[in-house]
């Protein structure tokens, strides 16, 4: 059954964040509240790959889960800007290297039970670096891996961002790409 929005009203806003509580009729005619996280923007990020099909990654801490992981970059997009464009601009800004032309690899929607938020993700062949990170904060180091050690890594619990992991997974299971 497809549920049926009756009304929304804004809990919170700010430029990051529209949290809204739903008015939502369910089965047999029953209404639940349901919080909403309405992006303003969406996400755009890019699985980079060189000719040794190794994929350059971030090694991160995210403070929230106070966990370590390894993640593509990725990253908002700004008012009026193309998603390939967003991917290729935090690729850079993440981790000094500019990455080849762009291609549509999948779009992941990484919270749909709360969140209408939509991560653009594409697919770069090859990068050049062009200095060290604009932004030194993203993380701790950046690496080349290769994408045959990727289920290794998501097995390890290296891998833990939604996001990462389903687009890295495809791309490993993806022969040629």
């Amino acid at each position: 059954m497809r549920w049926k929005v009756h009304s929304e009203k804004p809990l919170y806003t700010d430029p990051w964040l529209d949290i809204r509580l739903a008015d939502v009729e369910i089965t047999g005619g029953r209404h639940l509240e349901h919080r909403v996280i309405r992006s303003h923007t969406g996400g755009a990020g890019a699985v980079v790959v060189d000719e040794q099909r190794r994929v350059l990654l971030e090694w991160r801490h995210r403070f929230i889960t106070d966990a370590w992981s390894f993640e593509i970059p990725i990253g908002g997009i700004r008012d009026g800007e193309d998603p390939a464009a967003a991917a290729a601009r935090e690729v850079e800004e993440e981790t000094g290297w500019r990455p080849g032309p762009m291609r549509p690899l999948t779009v992941v929607h990484p919270t749909p039970g709360i969140s209408d938020s939509r991560h653009h993700i594409f697919w770069a062949d090859g990068a050049t670096l062009i200095g060290p990170p604009a932004e030194d904060w993203e993380a701790e180091r950046i690496e080349w891996v290769p994408l045959v050690d990727i289920r290794g890594l998501v097995e390890a619990g290296e891998i833990v961002s939604g996001t990462s992991m389903a687009a890295l997974l495809l791309a490993a299971s993806t022969p040629g790409a």
